[in-house]
């Protein structure tokens, strides 16, 4: 699969319902940076007005995760992935469309690098910021991805 963000989006339709439902989307992904947003909606609420933890956790993770999975394919080597830790914190109340930006890809890069390199696995902490539309962050995720190269068995 080519990685653009139409072709993520309906990957997220297939494979990841429950992000799709919540408003979830792919808006932008380079090499070195992916933006995903969500958008507070009724499907996605609280019981106090604002978008709940996890949706912006989907779309927090998707960040990352959609450039692990693009750096991966690049690199051309099956490398297996999974998200072993991750933290939170929430500055202020989510609402209207929300943008998470992780620009990690080059540090991911040189995680890749060893793990093909030396046969172990390898861990990498990424960190997607969301951001209201009038520029303030809400909340900051950071995940820390387990790389490993796939046996070949």
């Amino acid at each position: 699969m080519e990685f653009t963000p139409s072709k993520l989006n309906t990957f997220l339709l297939l494979k990841l319902p429950a992000a799709w439902i919540t408003g979830v989307r792919v808006e932008s992904l380079s090499p070195a940076t992916a933006v995903t947003r969500v958008k507070h909606r009724w499907i996605n609420q609280n019981p106090f007005n604002s978008m709940f933890w996890a949706v912006q956790g989907m779309a927090a993770e998707l960040a990352t995760g959609v450039l692990v999975m693009s750096r991966i394919k690049a690199c051309k080597v099956p490398v297996s992935m999974l998200v072993i830790t991750n933290k939170a914190t929430f500055l202020k109340k989510a609402k209207g469309v929300i943008r998470f930006t992780c620009n990690d890809g080059n540090a991911l890069d040189k995680v890749l690098n060893e793990v093909i390199a030396s046969d172990q696995g390898h861990t990498c902490w990424m960190k997607a910021e969301g951001k209201d539309a009038s520029g303030d962050v809400v909340a900051v995720f950071e995940f820390e991805w387990t790389l490993k190269k796939k046996s070949g068995k």
